[in-house]
């Protein structure tokens, strides 16, 4: 008896019979069979040159992280100052141009402090940033040359004090400056000369963020020390501009002052008197070894103060060298 077909589980005809694997390859259009090599051999290049690509990249990357410049301690042995430049570089200063703290008249007070302040730092002490500002001329960026000097003559190679300038235009690149000196073993005074801001500048928020108030905040190796002419280093003008504009002048003018807040010493230096000013003049006459009448130095003296129109340190050393190129005394420390 014959077999009667099976149906399809759909029950729309009968059932055949599953092909092979190989029967399905040949049964394929030759075309398709040939096309498909050629996909996976145009793939395949792509992939591996991506490859090589991020492979390279990273390479580049550790090598670049590992080229870096560091702030080791045998590159701040070739001198005790230096020029900071905004590229990221500190040139080396062989000899600093300063005068003598015992030289400095007038400023005794504030001397005194700035030393303390300076040796307690250096012994590796909590210190104050320091601002010294007022009149100009009155020896404030002698002070910190001078101070700077002085705590070092006694010290060794290795514990001696690193002076770094500053100029005012790069104070922007101040936190790339901090960035460097954090991990280096010497201790720091960065010093910015005759500091103050005009108009619309807002470099001074660098400042601030370095001061105090930034994530990182100053590295315990470094203080700051800034001289200006202005308390708050904001013209009185621009202060006043401030109020009158501002929606809620409050808030604006304290915005701009709160800088100078954030030095810890504000140093203040006032004109100084006829008997200062005649003291300065002594002091570097017998300090360079100029032989002069006393009552004609004084004469002399007060003639060239007055055409001047004022008396300060500036003035007096002034004088001194004009008197001492008239009498063929070359100013060196005898």
């Amino acid at each position: 008896m014959p077999k009667k077909p099976t149906k399809s589980p759909a029950g729309k005809g009968p059932r055949t019979p599953a092909l092979k694997p190989a029967e399905v390859a040949a049964k394929r259009p030759k075309a398709v069979q040939k096309a498909a090599p050629r996909v996976a051999s145009s793939a395949a290049p792509d992939l591996s040159q991506e490859r090589i690509v991020r492979a390279l990249e990273t390479i580049a990357a550790h090598l670049a992280a590992q080229g870096k410049p560091t702030a080791e301690r045998e590159s701040f042995d070739r001198a005790d100052a230096y020029v900071w430049h905004p590229d990221g570089r500190l040139a080396a200063v062989p000899r600093v141009s300063r005068v003598e703290l015992f030289l400095l008249k007038g400023v005794d007070r504030m001397r005194d402090i700035l030393m303390e302040n300076t040796e307690r730092f250096a012994n590796g002490l909590p210190a104050n940033n320091a601002l010294l500002w007022g009149a100009r001329g009155m020896g404030k960026s002698s002070l910190v040359k001078a101070a700077h000097a002085s705590i070092n003559a006694d010290r060794k190679p290795a514990d001696k004090l690193k002076l770094i300038e500053i100029h005012r235009e790069d104070i922007e690149t101040l936190p790339m400056l901090m960035e460097k000196l954090r991990d280096a073993d010497f201790r720091f005074i960065v010093f910015i000369d005759d500091l103050s801001f005009d108009g619309n500048d807002a470099s001074y928020k660098s400042l601030k963020a370095v001061l105090e108030g930034g994530i990182e905040g100053r590295p315990e190796n470094v203080i700051l020390y800034a001289t200006s002419n202005r308390r708050h280093l904001l013209a009185r003008d621009m202060i006043e501009n401030e109020r009158s504009t501002a929606i809620n002048p409050g808030e604006a003018v304290e915005e701009k002052v709160s800088l100078s807040d954030r030095f810890g010493l504000w140093l203040g230096f006032h004109r100084c008197s006829q008997d200062e000013y005649l003291a300065m003049v002594r002091g570097y006459c017998s300090h360079f070894g100029i032989k002069v009448d006393d009552e004609a130095l004084e004469h002399e003296a007060l003639e060239w103060s007055t055409t001047r129109g004022s008396r300060s340190g500036r003035v007096a050393w002034q004088f001194v060298q004009e008197l001492a190129g008239r009498l063929g005394v070359k100013l060196t420390t005898k």
